[in-house]
C-alpha cells in the first residue's frame, strides 16, 4: 500500500529509450504529470542514453538495467528478468510496464499488438515475406512473450490507448474484457494549439515554405510502418506535386531508399525530408494539413498534436486515432490504396474547407488533455491498489 505520507509509490517500465520516440514523449508527459499529482514515480529503462532524460522532472527516480545478454533476444529476455528482480526488491505499489514482460501486474499496450503488426506485413510484402516473418528467432521471442503476458495469472490489467488496440488483444488472446481499459493518450492543449496569423507567418518563414503552396505534413519514424511510401506514391498522383508540398518530417535508417523512390515518382522537387527534429511545433504550424497513412499506429501523438494545433488529418484504419476522426475533421483510408489517399489530400488542397476541417479536427481533441488522463490513470491505481492482488 502507499507509503506512510500517503504517496504511491509507482515504477513505470520502458525498456529502449530514444527521447524523440512517441513512447518515450508519452513517458514523459506521464511521468511529469503524476510526478506534480504526489506520486513517488521511479522509471525503470535498459539504458539512459546521455541526454535521453530530457524532459524529465527532476524527482523522478531513474533506475537503469545494464542486463548482461548477447544478442537483442536475449537483450530482452534479460532484461525482463532484471525488472522482475528489481520489482520484488523494491516493493512498488504498483508497476506499469510498457514492455511485454509476463508476471507484472500492470501492461499499457502502447506498442499494440505484435501478432496483428506481423498480419499487415503480410499483407503488405505477400506470403514468403509473411512466411519469413514466422520463422524469424527475433519474431517468434516476441510473440512468445506477448502471449505468456496476455496469459499470465498476475496480469490484472491492460491499458489499451485506443478501441481498435483493445479489440485485437480480445481477438487474438481472449484477454477477458474486465482486464482491458481504454486511456487515450493526452495532449498538451495549450502547447499545441490553433496558431495566430503571425505564429504561422513567422514559422512559415523560418521553415522557408511559400505561402502559394499547400503543404501537407508527415511527422514519424520508422518508415515503412508509418507509411512514407503510400504517401509518395499518392502525392505522385494528379497535380498534387504541382500545387502542394510534402514534408517528412522523422528519422529512418533507409531514408535514401525513400528519397530515391521520390526521385523515381518524378516527384523529389516537391518533397522535402528534414530527419528527426527535436521540436515539431513550428512545422505544425506552418502546415496546411496533415498525413499519416501508417499500416498500424495504435494511437500516434502526431496525429493528435496535428489536431491540436487546428490541422485537418488524414490517416489510416491501421491507426487509432481514426476513432476520433470523422468527415468534418479529416479522412479515414485505407493506407494500401494510394487512390483513395490521394482523393483525400486532392480535397485539401482548398484552403477554406481545409481550415474549417481542422477547427473540427482540434474540437474533437479537445476532451483528450493530459489533466483528463492524469486522472484516468490515478483513478486506475487507486482501484488496482485498494483491489486483493
Amino acid at each position: 500500500m502507499p507509503r506512510a505520507d500517503g504517496r504511491p509509490r509507482i515504477a513505470l517500465v520502458r525498456g529502449s529509450w530514444n527521447a524523440a520516440g512517441g513512447a518515450e514523449r508519452f513517458v514523459q508527459r506521464i511521468a511529469t504529470a503524476l510526478a506534480s499529482r504526489g506520486v513517488e514515480l521511479t522509471l525503470i529503462a535498459r539504458h539512459w542514453p546521455q541526454g535521453g532524460e530530457s524532459g524529465l522532472p527532476p524527482e523522478v527516480r531513474r533506475i537503469e538495467l545494464a542486463s548482461f545478454h548477447v544478442g537483442r533476444r536475449w537483450r530482452d529476455q534479460a532484461f525482463a528478468r532484471d525488472v522482475r528482480r528489481t520489482v520484488e526488491r523494491e516493493g512498488f505499489d504498483l508497476v506499469q510496464s510498457h514492455e511485454r514482460i509476463p508476471g507484472l501486474p500492470l501492461y499499457r499496450a502502447g506498442d499494440g499488438v505484435h501478432r496483428q503488426w506481423l498480419a499487415i506485413r503480410q499483407r503488405k510484402h505477400g506470403f514468403w515475406r509473411g512466411l519469413g516473418d514466422s520463422l524469424s528467432l527475433q519474431h517468434r521471442a516476441v510473440l512468445r512473450a506477448e502471449r505468456a503476458m496476455f496469459t499470465h495469472p498476475q496480469l490484472r490489467c491492460v491499458v489499451c490507448n485506443s478501441e481498435m488496440v483493445r479489440d485485437e488483444i480480445v481477438r487474438h488472446y481472449g484477454v477477458a474484457a474486465e482486464k482491458l481499459v481504454v486511456i487515450r493518450n493526452g495532449i498538451d492543449l495549450q502547447r499545441f494549439r490553433p496558431p495566430s496569423d503571425e505564429e504561422r507567418r513567422a514559422a512559415r518563414t523560418q521553415l522557408g515554405w511559400a505561402d502559394g503552396k499547400t503543404v501537407f505534413l508527415f511527422v514519424g519514424s520508422g518508415f515503412e510502418r508509418k507509411g512514407v511510401e503510400g504517401a509518395l506514391r499518392a502525392f505522385a498522383r494528379g497535380k498534387l506535386q504541382r500545387d502542394a508540398l510534402l514534408v517528412v518530417v522523422g528519422h529512418d535508417k533507409h531514408r535514401s531508399r525513400y528519397e530515391r523512390l521520390a526521385t523515381e515518382l518524378g516527384v523529389d522537387a516537391a518533397v522535402q525530408f528534414t530527419g528527426p527534429q527535436n521540436d515539431v511545433l513550428s512545422y505544425y504550424r506552418a502546415a496546411d494539413a496533415f498525413v499519416l497513412p501508417t499500416l498500424y499506429d495504435p494511437q500516434s501523438n502526431a496525429v493528435l498534436e496535428a489536431m491540436a494545433c487546428g490541422l485537418p488529418a488524414i490517416t489510416s484504419t491501421g491507426c487509432g486515432v481514426a476513432e476520433l476522426l470523422s468527415p468534418q475533421s479529416g479522412h479515414v483510408v485505407d493506407a494500401f490504396d494510394p487512390a483513395g489517399l490521394a482523393d483525400a489530400m486532392a480535397d485539401l488542397l482548398r484552403p477554406d474547407h481545409a481550415r474549417a476541417l481542422g477547427a473540427a479536427a482540434r474540437r474533437a481533441i479537445e476532451p483528450y488533455s493530459l489533466e483528463r488522463m492524469t486522472d484516468d490513470y490515478l483513478e486506475l491505481y487507486a482501484r488496482l491498489m485498494r483491489a486483493p492482488a
